[in-house]
């Protein structure tokens, strides 16, 4: 008998001594060498963007320190809807072995509530120096499931061309503008039409994410403090909130300063609209002021905070739970989310997810070489000689609104709701707000009923 005990507890230790003791620690089993895949949304910096070069120079690093591991971007097709339900399935499935997914800053509690991505230790994300409304983004009941990558929010593009040849004297609107301004604004420009000019303004009112983002948009900048859900996901709006957020959607999208493909327009047509001169403002997001300032300049061309808030966007790395390399996974993310990575995402046009890639000018990228960002002397890869890339930079070499602009932005912008079920929320937000667009809206009180009885079933207590 005494025999069989010992037996016995000599197969038990071995795995309480793995399992955790009284403090709460635990031994994780080795990481498997190997590729670690990393899925991800299309880069928006173009082929071999930013993010490959990144991958690269950790790559690179990794080969001069004799490591076994290495790293592969995979660029999942479709729209941001699309890759969520890529995602969920193939990590659901086991049907893909991804090590790192990329995840919209709205996705990120419906992948933890199901297990699908490993918590973080809370050290994972540097609060000294990562944008605190940014830094929210990556946790879910009380714990951090993800790192910022690259941040995101809604901007004002305008063109001060327009400004100036309807007699507006002061055609700088980086100080920021109220959405009556804005209105007297494409008022004057209508008095004095330039040629292909349609319509006041310009956004994203297809039936799909961008709907949504500019129904939250209207709908914070009409109620303080407004929050659709609480911090457990729980549905909490009125309807008398609801109706004054209908109240101010259907001011700003009114058909007489609204271009009319505006209700057919995503990010890209939106954005073409604006750059074929059919709109003198455009509400996008800050990969914009590159693309566009490859056709304009500075005298055609300005951006300014969006009147009234704006929706905060943006991607966060997370560590897959079937994940073989969970470790260096986690350093993977360390490096790419690092300070000079962000300072490399920044460059290259996108919203960086550190304070220090804005205003420390000691913080530069030498990982990677974003367009337009290298020395004077380099050649330009135009055949006439010019620089190809037009975008205005600080003497630091960044964007040249970054500072002034995109990081008050990012500091002041607000989240969409925080729920596990926020792919049901966002397509019945979106399906509810349609009416609104149609040829007999109803009124503001019967959207917000319909609009109130639908997420309420959306999104049960």
């Amino acid at each position: 008998m005494v025999r069989r005990l010992t037996v016995l507890l000599a197969l038990l230790l071995p795995a309480a001594c793995t399992s955790g003791g009284g403090n709460g620690t635990t031994t994780t089993p080795a990481d498997t060498p190997g590729e670690i895949v990393v899925a991800s949304g299309r880069d928006v910096t173009g082929k071999n963007g930013i993010r490959q070069q990144l991958i690269d120079a950790w790559n690179r690093q990794q080969e001069k320190e004799g490591s076994n591991y290495r790293a592969r971007l995979v660029e999942l097709p479709g729209s941001s809807d699309e890759q969520r339900s890529q995602l969920l399935g193939a990590l659901q499935s086991g049907s893909a072995r991804y090590d790192v997914v990329n995840l919209d800053v709205t996705w990120v509690p419906e992948f933890a509530e199901a297990h699908l991505v490993r918590a973080l230790p809370d050290s994972a994300i540097d609060t000294g120096d990562v944008i605190k409304s940014v830094a929210d983004t990556a946790r879910w009941d009380g714990k951090v499931y993800a790192v910022p990558f690259n941040s995101d929010v809604g901007l004002l593009y305008y063109r001060r061309d327009y400004l100036s040849e309807a007699g507006v004297q002061q055609t700088d609107l980086s100080g920021g503008l109220t959405w009556d301004r804005l209105r007297e604004l494409i008022d004057s420009i209508e008095g004095h039409p330039p040629k292909g000019y349609e319509k006041g303004w310009t956004t994203q009112l297809a039936g799909y994410e961008g709907r949504t983002v500019n129904g939250i948009e209207a709908f914070a900048s009409a109620i303080p403090d407004f929050a659709l859900t609480n911090s457990s996901g729980r549905y909490t709006a009125t309807v008398d909130q609801l109706t004054a957020g209908v109240a101010e959607l259907r001011r700003r999208t009114e058909p007489a300063y609204t271009l009319d493909n505006a209700v057919h327009s995503d990010e890209t047509t939106s954005l073409s609209d604006f750059a074929a001169g059919r709109t003198a403002f455009l509400r996008h997001w800050p990969y914009a002021y590159r693309t566009l300032y490859q056709t304009f300049d500075t005298g055609q061309l300005g951006v300014a905070p969006l009147p009234g808030r704006a929706v905060l966007g943006g991607q966060n790395l997370a560590v897959t739970q079937a994940s073989e390399r969970p470790g260096k996974a986690s350093e993977l993310i360390s490096f790419l989310t690092g300070k000079e990575s962000e300072r490399c995402l920044l460059d290259a046009g996108f919203a960086a997810t550190r304070q220090s890639a804005y205003v420390d000018d000691g913080v530069a990228c030498a990982s990677a070489r974003p367009s337009g960002t290298g020395p004077k002397t380099t050649p330009s890869a135009s055949p006439t000689g010019e620089q190809t890339d037009r975008m205005p930079r600080d003497t630091a070499g960044r964007p040249a609104y970054t500072g002034a602009i995109l990081l008050p932005a990012l500091q002041h912008a607000v989240q969409r709701p925080r729920t596990p079920l926020y792919g049901a929320f966002t397509q019945t937000f979106d399906a509810q707000l349609g009416p609104l667009f149609g040829s007999s809206p109803p009124s503001d009180a019967e959207l917000a009923k319909s609009l109130d009885r639908a997420l309420r079933r959306a999104l049960p207590n």
